[in-house]
């Protein structure tokens, strides 16, 4: 197994798709790069697909990710604006696959639980816990590159998580969500550096 994991994190759009890559090594998280692809001078649907799949591509190659996490699309009343999010995110799941990696998906609301303490956090919210677990001190224009770290910044606590329950003989009692920042901050005393 190597010592540093490399996670590409997706948020996935027609006119604007963010990503992220973050590096864990051990209990150490760093930011890689984050941006976005800007696809709204791009009048056709199929071309904007086009573009998604070979910047995921380009990504990857660059990148060498072992682990790819996609935002998963949440339901509007907007029946066309839907269709065309799930085409991008089948592209960008399709393109991981095709270079060999499994994209797991996440909800909005369980991001930014997993990086602020609370599921109805706003983006501005989600933005500055990543400045300060991350340490970006960079002006960010884009919040779809911001949000597309946080999938990757969950994807890895859910991993760890995961080993942490695992790990684990007896079962624990379930805490009771965090209902203010001093709480999830007393809770999660890893995150804070």
């Amino acid at each position: 197994m190597k010592d540093t994991q490399i996670i590409l994190g997706i948020d996935p759009g027609t006119l604007v798709m963010g990503y992220g890559i973050i590096a864990v090594n051990k209990s150490t998280v760093s930011l890689i790069e984050m941006g976005v692809l800007q696809l709204s001078k791009h009048k056709d649907h199929a071309e904007r697909l086009h573009l998604i799949f070979k910047k995921m591509q380009t990504l990857i190659t660059t990148h060498q990710p072992d682990a790819v996490a996609i935002e998963a699309p949440f339901f509007g009343k907007n029946v066309q604006s839907m269709l065309k999010l799930g085409r991008a995110q089948g592209v960008a799941i399709a393109a991981a696959m095709a270079s060999g990696l499994n994209a797991v998906e996440y909800a909005p609301r369980k991001i930014k639980q997993s990086i602020t303490g609370r599921g109805n956090a706003t983006k501005e919210q989600v933005f500055m816990m990543l400045q300060h677990t991350l340490k970006i001190v960079e002006d960010v224009r884009f919040l779809d590159a911001t949000d597309a770290v946080a999938v990757a910044l969950c994807h890895h606590y859910q991993g760890r998580t995961a080993a942490l329950k695992t790990a684990t003989a007896a079962p624990k009692k379930s805490k009771k969500s965090s209902d203010s920042w001093a709480s999830f901050i007393a809770s999660n005393p890893e995150r804070v550096k």
